[in-house]
């Protein structure tokens, strides 16, 4: 097949691009390389297979640098900008990168490759700061109050709130791509996805925190809380999120134009706190920490109903958190 990776040099971008090479497929990664770390993987991905990834220097912005999506079979779109604090201080460039550049991609599809299947990579941020989702403080961490949330998770069908100029480019995106099936018949696929972590990841302070707080912690630098630490998220190894596209992609007579929730769901969750405290146990040694202010939009509890996916294509997720900051660990550690 040919396959397109839009941000194939990112973290999930480059396992994509890494997975479908393993299998003898031809896959152009087109990526912009303004994101740290993405260089490196480039050169990973160029070096690992020379013969089966194509990478072209290339801004989703700029229609003439998505021709290579003519013909395609597959087209993944992991292009973003991806941090909310980022969106606030430069809510333009963040429009035109997740916005228009998610119509541009779609557009190209429509007239170059109508038959190609699109994976969009969404946002639980298009929930919102859910400040109307009540939550309460058990045992340390904070939960919904709502029994059936705290059992089950954020469905699909929660009413959409972007909240900061991040969830509404996004959302933006979210429903073009799920628009554009209904419109123009394209097998669209949108994946709303929680705290994705793993190999080929670096993470900063505004994004990727799990892989953030590993690598600072190796580090010996202090970290700062933004809030009190007790807000969870569901967090998922990017296997599985993989998995997860592979079942829809497999399914997609089903899933053309469907939204799904993906993240590691209520068995998979932890606090910023309890990844510290992980953290610290594993490296005998104490972590520093400073607090400062919950930051706009953040919330307190996102956790994934992951109902639809089980149901709908079949996935399940296979990574443990325990195994999967273990292998994280490892990853982190080769970088220092």
């Amino acid at each position: 097949m040919k396959i397109v990776v839009t941000g194939g040099a990112g973290f999930i971008g480059c396992n994509i691009a890494s997975r479908y090479a393993k299998k003898d497929h031809h896959v152009i990664v087109i990526d912009n390389l303004s994101r740290a770390g993405t260089e490196k993987n480039r050169d990973w991905l160029l070096k690992t297979f020379p013969k089966n990834i194509t990478f072209e220097h290339g801004d989703i912005r700029k229609e003439k640098d998505l021709t290579s999506i003519k013909n395609a079979d597959l087209v993944f779109h992991m292009a973003a900008q991806v941090a909310v604090t980022t969106s606030v201080t430069d809510p333009r460039s963040d429009f035109e990168i997740n916005a228009l550049g998610t119509f541009n991609v779609l557009e190209a599809v429509r007239t170059l490759a109508s038959k190609a299947i699109v994976i969009y990579a969404s946002t639980n941020k298009v929930y919102g700061s859910m400040e109307s989702v009540g939550v309460k403080e058990i045992a340390g961490r904070w939960e919904y109050v709502n029994p059936t949330l705290r059992r089950k998770g954020v469905p699909e069908t929660l009413t959409l709130d972007f909240h900061s100029p991040y969830g509404c480019s996004k959302g933006t995106g979210d429903q073009y791509a799920r628009d554009y099936h209904r419109i123009f018949g394209l097998k669209t696929i949108v994946f709303r996805q929680s705290c994705i972590y793993g190999p080929r990841q670096f993470g900063n302070e505004d994004q990727g925190w799990v892989m953030y707080f590993t690598r600072s912690a190796l580090a010996g630098r202090s970290i700062t809380i933004y809030g009190d630490g007790k807000q969870i998220r569901d967090i998922l190894h990017v296997d599985d999120l993989l998995d997860a596209y592979d079942c829809a992609i497999n399914r997609i007579e089903k899933t053309a134009g469907q939204i799904f929730n993906i993240g590691g769901g209520p068995t998979q969750t932890i606090s910023l706190l309890e990844l510290i405290a992980s953290l610290e146990k594993t490296l005998g040694r104490k972590i520093k920490l400073n607090y400062d202010d919950w930051r706009s939009g953040d919330q307190k509890v996102y956790v994934s109903c992951i109902r639809k996916a089980k149901q709908d294509i079949g996935w399940k997720s296979k990574i443990e958190v325990e195994t999967g900051l273990s292998s994280l660990l490892a990853w982190a550690k080769t970088l220092s």
